[in-house]
């Protein structure tokens, strides 16, 4: 069974992004098309390097606080090691100042290496609707179909025969096609979904079932062999499926070709992380045990998830791991020239400046803590002799209502006669 999205997803972040990668993407085919080629695998191709050249200043960044971040290590193990067992709030409060201390002088944020991955991950997502629903993003693939379905819609009965075709194709949607709406937008857009995952089984159905639309049929299915396939491999299905419709029909060719796209994603990622420096001074042996079993993870996890994603996503990943590849190289060569201590002494002055900014704003909030303090005890005191005159006025006046016979009264005889004679 294939997985389907309707027509264009309509998340509230993922949406948004994924109609603006659609849209580039669109403009890439009608480009590539004006030279002669029109094909979504090249269109994947021309828009990752796309990406990935509008992103490498992130990158960039990214791997200079990494290497900041590999020479920075010694001496805040010497800083975790110096505090180590400490649990108290002040020596907790210096442990952070010298680690703060420690990045500004390396010029580098706690959270640096977290800006890629953010900017990555939603591309990634909005990708995954965009590769799983082609003719909803990419206008110039959706007007493939526009023959077709026009002619699909004015034959008697188009609902309830696209409905047994869509039965039979076994295609598993997100929302059940209401072939009969009474939108017909919302009809169109059924079909051409339902078209673009077709099976070659699934058009053989078609054809017999609509044979006055044999030509447009034709013309459709060459068309999107021409532009769907990356060689052999649909783009819009999944590796697992590939490998199920070949098992199925014997096609060893088609299983083999299905099961290189995860492991070329595998090995791209794994290259990728080969090619990274490492340098485990200054870790503890947990924090390195950590990495290496992140960067065995990390590979394992693209070639499983690999199977399961559409393939066009899956060729992104690989040409994201060739261009990664082709990065890191360089910059490994860049890095290895550029002087660090150079970056470190430009980056005491800025150190300076922030230590300075941070010194007046914890002034500022001790001596709020302080004012706040003194003013409480203030009023502390005045509440301490409000409460006291009170006791005093209540105590008088009960010794002046006291019984005459009782001891209250006696007391009150004995302080009176001491009162006169102290005068």
């Amino acid at each position: 069974m294939s997985d389907l999205f309707l027509t264009a997803y309509g998340g509230s972040i993922l949406g948004p992004i994924a109609k603006v990668l659609g849209w580039i993407m669109d403009k890439i085919y009608v480009f590539l098309a004006g030279l002669g080629v029109e094909n979504i695998a090249l269109t994947i191709l021309v828009f990752t390097i796309l990406i990935y050249v509008c992103m490498f200043p992130i990158t960039y960044k990214q791997q200079k606080f990494a290497v900041l971040t590999r020479k920075m290590q010694p001496e805040m193990k010497a800083i975790q090691d110096k505090y180590k067992g400490s649990r108290d709030q002040a020596t907790m409060q210096k442990q952070q100042e010298e680690t703060q201390a420690l990045y500004d002088k390396y010029g580098i944020s706690p959270t640096g290496s977290c800006v890629y991955m953010l900017i990555q991950m939603p591309i990634l997502f909005a990708l995954y609707r965009v590769f799983y629903n082609v003719p909803a993003y990419i206008g110039s693939v959706k007007n493939i179909f526009t023959e077709l379905v026009n002619g699909i819609v004015a034959t008697d009965g188009f609902a309830t025969t696209m409905q047994t075709i869509y039965d039979d194709a076994g295609i598993r949607l997100q929302q059940t096609p209401e072939f009969a709406s009474a939108d017909p937008d919302a009809v169109s857009n059924f079909i051409v979904d339902v078209l673009y995952k077709l099976p070659a089984s699934g058009w053989a159905e078609v054809t017999d079932k609509f044979p006055s639309l044999s030509s447009s049929i034709d013309s459709v299915v060459a068309k999107l062999e021409q532009i769907n396939y990356l060689f052999i491999l649909n783009i819009s299905d999944t590796p697992l499926n590939l490998v199920k419709t070949g098992w199925a029909g014997k096609d060893f060719g088609l299983i083999i070709a299905a099961l290189m796209i995860p492991l070329l994603s595998y090995l791209s990622q794994l290259a990728t992380i080969k090619l990274m420096p490492t340098n485990t001074e200054g870790q503890s042996d947990q924090m390195a045990q950590q990495m290496k079993t992140m960067n065995l993870m990390m590979p394992l996890m693209s070639l499983f998830i690999g199977f399961t994603v559409p393939v066009g996503l899956v060729f992104y990943w690989i040409v994201g791991g060739v261009v990664r590849i082709t990065q890191q190289y360089f910059l490994n060569k860049h890095f290895e020239k550029i002087d660090l201590e150079s970056i470190i002494e430009k980056n005491k002055d800025k150190a300076a400046a922030k230590a300075e900014k941070r010194g007046i704003r914890q002034a500022q909030i001790y001596e709020a803590a302080r004012m706040s303090t003194k003013s409480s005890s203030m009023a502390d005191k005045a509440n301490l002799v409000k409460n006291n005159e009170e006791a005093l006025n209540a105590a008088n006046e009960l010794r002046a209502k006291a019984n005459a016979n009782s001891l209250a009264a006696k007391a009150n005889l004995v302080k009176d006669f001491n009162e006169q004679n102290n005068k």
